[in-house]
């Protein structure tokens, strides 16, 4: 082989390299950012993954918010109002967190079955409602399940994020 083919194939070989890393990263980082959305029902049915970062979402039932006078810990029941979920959140809540409020929760389902949130989400808008939080609303009316993946994009309200610490 010629010095001048040998140094073409190193320099082929390297961008071949260099272009695979590049995309294992795009992919795992798109990985990583991809959460699925589950209903209470579908969490109470087990059909969410355990230790996989999912999003939550639903109503917060009256009564149910505890608050730990020693830290920033904050338990309370979400529900679609045929099931519920205990959720586990340690940080600061966004100022229209309340109960009967509609939130959705980022986070991962433990064995035990309570959601650990690592980021909670409140609605702005009384009207608005999130596509992912309605349909699970009236799918859990109706019976049926629903499985959604992605980021909420809709325009037609804004959220107002909780500080994790």
């Amino acid at each position: 082989m010629t010095p001048k083919r040998k140094k073409r194939l190193i320099l082929v070989l390297f961008v071949i390299f260099g272009g695979a890393t590049a995309v294992s990263l795009a992919l795992f980082a798109l990985d990583q950012n991809i959460s699925l959305f589950f209903s209470p029902k579908q969490i109470a049915n087990q059909e969410a993954p355990v230790d996989t970062r999912i999003r939550v979402g639903g109503m917060i039932v009256d009564g149910s918010v505890k608050r730990d006078p020693e830290s920033l810990k904050v338990e309370f029941v979400l529900t679609d109002y045929a099931e519920s979920v205990t959720v586990v959140y340690e940080g600061i809540l966004p100022d229209l967190f309340r109960e009967g409020q509609g939130i959705v929760a980022q986070g991962s389902l433990d064995k035990q079955g309570t959601f650990k949130a690592i980021e909670v989400l409140a609605k702005h808008d009384e009207k608005y409602m999130p596509p992912e939080v309605t349909d699970a609303l009236e799918k859990a009316a109706s019976g049926g399940a629903t499985t959604y993946q992605g980021q909420n994009s809709n325009s037609k309200g804004s959220y107002q994020q909780g500080d994790a610490q």
